[in-house]
């Protein structure tokens, strides 16, 4: 019989597809955002439920929950508002995983999760499940020692329930982005490049102002001709920095100037600015998000890149259709755990579950990996000191690895 699975804040369903690939049984989704639930329904077949999740919204039992909150009130691609309604729906997935008391649950979110709040929404997650008695491994993770074509860190944890869990190893080497090469085994294959990932694809081709995209989503808006400018002298792994200062835009010399000169308060700077990248073609893409078709370059063309390429990038198959206008496609894919990664997980809970014997102990943290660097931020510094404070006597080892 297959373990069944109930997907909490599913978005577009990558988690879910990563999930039924590996043999789980989805029995349910709930998601509030429409275009994402119509995306949903277009490619399962079982149900899902439009609503704002709370701590009373009943779900039927299951062996897993999995789900990523939407993370944007923190998330550093952005502006980081304090105070954000949804960083509370971090508190809502543990008190729901409370309530049901599956066997296991997988949570997924950016790494700015890790010190927002000063560490807020990492205790609102873990303290009431190791209470409740989940045993419990955290870890930053880069993608792309997983095999996806993209640098994205991410934060996963998995628990079980009375049961230690193991975490997936690393599958791949990856270089290009910081910190990669430390976790680079001399025995693992390269993960894939953005140009391996999309090679097979036919011509991208221009679409024309107020038509509809096809169902195969492989064309993209022409930039503007003073972004047409830009893109056509950067280099690949260039941005807009590496212009001349009067081709920036006016929004990035705003976004830039003030990092350095307003005072602008550290948790509300976001992401550092980038305006247009160009992409390299020999190394994974940089992460897909929200602002992907209008700030990345195709590596070896003057144009945006185009949805399907962004969906392949997040190891979507060509058959999964997104509903929705442009930028709620890319919205959705960007927001969406990459279903391969999503398979690696669950294959290796799969594993875990068949052989699991809950016993009477209490709830641990077993495992926390806030970083594969070197060194910390003092923030990140700050909130790993507090969770040895409460989760037991721990050392940090090498590449940020704390086991308890």
């Amino acid at each position: 019989m297959k373990p069944s699975v109930i997907d909490l804040f599913s978005g577009c369903g990558g988690l879910t597809l990563g999930f039924e690939q590996a043999g789980f049984e989805v029995i349910s989704a709930y998601d509030s955002w429409l275009p994402a639930v119509e995306t949903y329904r277009l490619n399962f077949s079982h149900p899902i439920t439009q609503c704002e999740l709370s701590p009373l919204t009943e779900l039927r039992a299951v062996d897993v929950i999995i789900g990523g909150p939407p993370c944007q009130g923190f998330s550093s691609a952005g502006l980081r508002r304090v105070g954000d309604d949804r960083n509370t729906l971090v508190s809502v997935f543990s008190q729901l995983v409370q309530m049901v008391r599956p066997k296991a649950f997988v949570f997924e979110n950016v790494e700015g999760f890790l010190t927002g709040q000063d560490g807020q929404f990492l205790f609102e997650l873990l303290g009431p499940l190791v209470e409740t008695g989940y045993r419990i491994h955290l870890r930053k993770i880069n993608a792309s020692n997983y095999g996806i074509p993209q640098h994205r860190k991410r934060v996963v944890a998995i628990g079980g329930l009375g049961w230690d869990p193991t975490f997936p190893p690393h599958t791949h080497s990856s270089l290009g982005a910081p910190g990669a090469t430390l976790l680079n085994g001399h025995k693992m294959p390269f993960s894939p490049t953005l140009s391996e990932a999309i090679a097979d694809l036919p011509p991208a081709k221009p679409r024309l102002r107020g038509s509809a995209a096809s169902e195969w989503d492989h064309e993209f808006s022409p930039f503007s001709p003073a972004d047409q400018e830009r893109a056509s002298l950067l280099q690949p792994g260039q941005r807009m920095r590496d212009l001349p200062e009067e081709l920036w835009h006016e929004s990035y010399k705003k976004r830039a100037n003030r990092r350095v000169s307003d005072g602008t308060p550290t948790e509300r700077r976001g992401g550092a600015p980038s305006g247009l990248r160009r992409l390299r073609a020999e190394e994974p893409s940089k992460a897909i998000t929200g602002g992907a078709l209008r700030e990345f370059v195709h590596p070896s063309e003057d144009r945006p890149m185009t949805i399907r390429e962004c969906a392949r990038l997040q190891t979507f198959p060509d058959t999964f259709r997104f509903a929705g206008t442009q930028a709620e496609k890319i919205q959705q894919i960007g927001n969406a755990v990459p279903p391969r990664l999503a398979r690696l997980i669950a294959e290796s809970l799969a594993r875990d579950l068949s052989g699991a014997s809950p016993r009477e102990q209490e709830g641990a943290l077993l495992s926390f990996a806030p970083t594969a660097s070197n060194g910390m931020s003092p923030i990140l510094q700050k909130v790993t000191a507090e969770v040895a404070k409460r989760f037991g006597h721990a050392e940090l080892r090498s590449q940020g690895e704390l086991w308890l």
